[in-house]
């Protein structure tokens, strides 16, 4: 099962946070089908410049090197992500949902609006 992971399960991950269950950090830890988005990264960057997220300066870097796979954004990500139904209007959001659709990865987060899209979800 390939995995893509929503931003704040990255951020529990690279944290240790309790929030992420052992399970669920132990699959992230060992499986190598497991990928962050360069919107996750643009993301976490743009949140730290406006201040919605605190130190470490070097957080996106950190996500980045990560063991994660990287994915990177194509035209086809972007014209799905903007033919989604409005259900959510976080552009992050929006584009991790049509990364899934397109690649066929299994999406990992809490966010209850993301259920509401056709997009497989790993609940945490």
């Amino acid at each position: 099962m390939s995995l893509l992971l929503d931003t704040h399960v990255v951020l529990w991950w690279l944290a240790d946070d309790p929030a992420l269950s052992q399970d669920i950090a132990g699959m992230l830890d060992h499986d190598p089908d497991v990928y962050v988005s360069a919107a996750t990264i643009w993301e976490i960057a743009i949140k730290q410049v406006i201040g919605k997220l605190a130190e470490p300066e070097d957080l996106p870097e950190r996500v980045r090197d990560s063991s994660f796979r990287e994915l990177p954004i194509t035209s086809q990500h972007a014209i799905t992500a903007a033919r989604l139904p409005p259900i959510h209007r976080d552009p992050f959001d929006r584009m991790l949902v049509a990364q899934a659709q397109c690649e066929d990865l299994m999406l990992v987060t809490r966010d209850a609006h993301i259920s509401r899209y056709k997009v497989a979800i790993l609940r945490v």
